[in-house]
């Protein structure tokens, strides 16, 4: 079969919606997101926030440290559903295969369509263009003949741009591409991927998949395909989600880890009520703990797991804690899914 995937991203989506609706914004540094005398976290923000070091998921006390001049904005939910729900519509006019990711970020499979002469490069740019006309935000594309690469493509002409990879353009692109743009790669992996001399694509495909899976385990088989660019995950047309979670920022730090356990059970019979709440069927694969620290160090531990396990939260639990040994702020517990397996390369024609 023969596939063209888009993905699609909006620019600071949040943030861009509020611009839009206050023109008197647009050139200073925004931010959506809670208020940071009450331990509120940044949303999202600008371009212009962002050169001052400022990004999603930092406290808000300490974006403003670093951006004085820093607008932050509570946010409207309604109106962001609103706009997603209207950009939807345009993809829906190429694609009956889209894949939402969140409100402003969406895989569309457009293998099989007839507009804009086939073309998954000319379908990203009029989508952009009708995004930008219609909602009043702009829309980073990335072309590609998998997912995972057109993620990365996205990224690459941000903001207000595309990147395309065509089939006969991964091998070359791929070589240089940098590990820790690979899916499941953070910091620790990627360290010890640079212990052993490997620090783009190029670098591990030097290496056979049992010594790949020797080294980082199960996981050694996907970057094997991973580093050549192959990824065979459809487009998930029904919305499959990948984890379900539930998180607390407390109100004054806990102390120790006991305290930290303590708060589990509570923890865990939201997260069983959020599962049930779904009404889909959750095939459970790991289930993981999320802790940040008062400094805002965040660490996520996690395991194999078919079922909710309180004692095995509690060792991750304890996991987790040891690494900073520091008093919490955030508690999170939450499963991942089985995901779907990456498979070997399709051939790919009239990109």
């Amino acid at each position: 079969m023969t596939r063209k995937i888009i993905h699609a991203d909006c620019d600071c989506f949040f943030a861009a919606i509020e611009i839009r609706d206050d023109p008197a914004l647009a050139g200073h540094p925004v931010a959506v997101g809670g208020s940071e005398d009450r331990r509120g976290v940044i949303a999202t923000c600008n371009y212009e926030a962002r050169q001052y070091g400022v990004h999603s998921a930092m406290a808000s006390s300490t974006a403003k440290r670093k951006c004085r001049d820093l607008i932050i904005i509570p946010g409207n939910m309604e109106k962001y559903r609103e706009a997603s729900k209207q950009m939807h519509v345009i993809f829906s006019d190429y694609s009956e295969h889209i894949q939402p990711l969140s409100l402003d970020e969406a895989f569309l499979d457009v293998s099989d369509t007839k507009k804009c002469k086939g073309s998954g490069t000319l379908i990203a740019r009029e989508i952009r263009g009708r995004v930008r006309k219609e909602i009043g935000v702009t829309l980073s594309a990335g072309i590609a003949p998998n997912k995972f690469l057109a993620k990365i493509a996205s990224d690459w002409n941000k903001p207000d741009g595309q990147f395309v990879i065509t089939p006969d353009d991964v091998d070359e692109f791929v070589q240089t591409l940098p590990i820790r743009k690979l899916y499941g790669v953070g910091k620790v992996t990627a360290r010890k991927m640079e212990s052993y001399g490997i620090e783009t694509c190029g670098d591990m495909q030097a290496y056979k998949k049992t010594e790949l899976i020797e080294m980082f385990g199960s996981f050694g088989e996907t970057l094997y395909t991973l580093c050549r660019g192959i990824d065979e995950r459809p487009v998930q047309t029904e919305g499959r989600r990948k984890s379900i979670s539930v998180e607390h920022t407390f109100p004054e730090d806990l102390p120790s880890l006991d305290t930290c356990i303590s708060t589990l059970p509570t923890l865990l019979e939201k997260l069983e009520e959020r599962i049930h709440k779904s009404k889909k069927k959750v095939t459970i694969g790991k289930q993981f703990v999320k802790i940040k620290f008062n400094d805002f160090v965040s660490t996520t531990v996690e395991q194999s797991a078919t079922s909710l396990d309180l004692n095995g939260f509690k060792r991750l639990c304890q996991t987790g804690f040891e690494r900073g040994n520091k008093p919490v702020r955030l508690l999170g517990l939450g499963v991942r899914m089985k995901e779907a397996p990456l498979y070997s390369q399709l051939e790919f024609k009239n990109f």
